[in-house]
């Protein structure tokens, strides 16, 4: 995962600017269930056309009041698709958001903006990645509170590779 971050971080700025207007607040109108994914629907301000993300909102098992909105969703152009997550506000931005499918540790990526309701992080999802997202069980995300203390969050990945496959 370190070298897809790497290769799109350059990419991830620009494109962050064009789709955050569907679900950063995880909002729209819930058009089917996927296994543990919800496919919502909104049409973002300005835009013609209706675009979809699939999205699963989840907590810490310790922790009820650390929770993530986990979202997926394909660019307006449908060049890229995107793994974004709304993390809560006093997350520690420098140590960034850890990624874990299935016991295999995917490394950290970056928050890219903090907004009213949580804090941005954000990755442009690879055929590699999405594999590992399809064919997993669990993944699991990490947000730290201090250094030293990550908070281990399980997204469950039952219904990922069927929402995915009909994000239009």
């Amino acid at each position: 995962m370190s070298r897809i971050l790497n290769r799109a971080t350059a990419v991830l700025l620009g494109l962050s600017l064009l789709a955050l207007p569907l679900p950063a607040t995880a909002q729209g109108v819930v058009k089917a269930q996927y296994g543990d994914w919800q496919m919502s629907c909104d049409t973002p301000p300005g835009a013609s056309f209706e675009q979809c993300a699939i999205i699963q909102n989840v907590t810490a098992e310790d922790q009820p009041n650390v929770g993530l909105s986990v979202i997926v969703l394909k660019t307006a152009d449908r060049q890229a698709r995107l793994l974004r997550v709304l993390a809560p506000l006093g997350v520690l931005l420098p140590n960034g958001l850890g990624l874990n499918i299935d016991g295999t540790d995917m490394g950290r990526v970056a928050f890219v903006r903090c907004l009213p309701n949580g804090c941005v992080a954000e990755v442009v999802m690879d055929d590699a990645l999405i594999k590992q997202l399809s064919e997993g069980s669990t993944a699991i995300f990490v947000v730290f509170k201090t250094p030293e203390e990550g908070i281990g969050i399980p997204v469950s990945l039952d219904g990922f590779k069927d929402g995915f496959a009909n994000l239009p």
